[in-house]
């Protein structure tokens, strides 16, 4: 389980990485898994590699957004059996616990990652291929995708990664008890009724339409678009009050950018406002 052998230490845009493929357009970041022949499964080397470009985002200003997929038609399926599974059953509880932690440091730097993440799902997306589409901000599908949180179906909790914080709180604890005691698939127009999909597109339409909402999400105001992707962790834990003045003082600090001096500016004079970040 040793580290990749090259951690970000360069602007995303010039980064290349082992593990995934990367692409920088127009302040957009598009994260593509790259094992299609085995749809897209994740090692040990990507799982770290992941979580290293996720916490290197906060340190590039030049990136606003991140769009994750998968290649080949599917998004991913989950932790490689012979890479991953087969050597954990020969570890011991340290050994284990040491991998448990490492795969839920890559939903923290998720989470912590200053930019929204948009998933654009397609094809199977099951066990950490799942959680990854679940720790992202924003999740489209194409038709035909089918999302599941096998770990019960492997002998293991459904306590893997954060489901069990963050999946029912996006599609309700009922629907979230279903799935991880079951590991049975949900269809993309369950999971967009269920509200864990903004939409479902086609399949030749699920990346175009993820990288147009990204880039929407892009052009917007930097500094209060990460405020607001803070405020919405931040606030699980919060009571309303507390919420309130919490937002309170975040939009202050927003009031203090030129982007809200510009978007006043652009609004008194009829023109669409241009936000730029600072």
């Amino acid at each position: 389980m040793s580290r990749p052998a090259n951690p970000v230490t360069v602007p995303l845009a010039d980064y290349s990485p082992q593990n995934f493929l990367l692409a920088v357009v127009d302040g957009v970041a598009t994260v593509t898994l790259n094992r299609p022949e085995r749809k897209n499964p994740l090692t040990f080397e990507s799982y770290r590699e992941l979580t290293d470009f996720f916490r290197a985002c906060a340190f590039d200003d030049a990136v606003k957004a991140i769009v994750v997929t998968g290649a080949g038609g599917n998004f991913s399926s989950g932790g490689d059996v012979f890479e991953i599974i087969g050597p954990l059953v020969k570890m011991d509880t340290k050994g284990l616990t040491a991998f448990t932690r490492m795969t839920g440091d890559l939903v923290k730097a998720m989470r912590a990652c200053p930019q929204p993440i948009v998933a654009a799902v397609e094809g199977i997306c099951a066990g950490a291929g799942a959680i990854i589409a679940m720790a992202s901000d924003m999740r489209l599908a194409a038709s035909g995708t089918k999302v599941a949180f096998l770990f019960n179906k492997v002998g293991l909790a459904g306590c893997d990664m954060g489901a069990c914080a963050i999946l029912p709180r996006i599609i309700g604890q009922s629907r979230a008890s279903e799935l991880l005691y079951t590991g049975r698939f949900m269809t993309a127009e369950e999971g967009e009724r269920w509200g864990f999909f903004s939409r479902i597109v086609t399949p030749e339409q699920v990346l175009p339409q993820a990288q147009v909402l990204a880039k929407q999400v892009a052009e917007g105001p930097t500094f209060a678009n990460t405020m607001t992707k803070r405020m919405l962790a931040m606030e699980w834990a919060m009571s309303v009050e507390e919420a309130i003045e919490a937002e309170a003082v975040a939009q202050a600090l927003c009031m203090t950018t030129a982007d809200f001096e510009r978007a006043f500016v652009a609004f008194a004079n009829k023109v669409k406002p241009v936000s730029r970040g600072d």
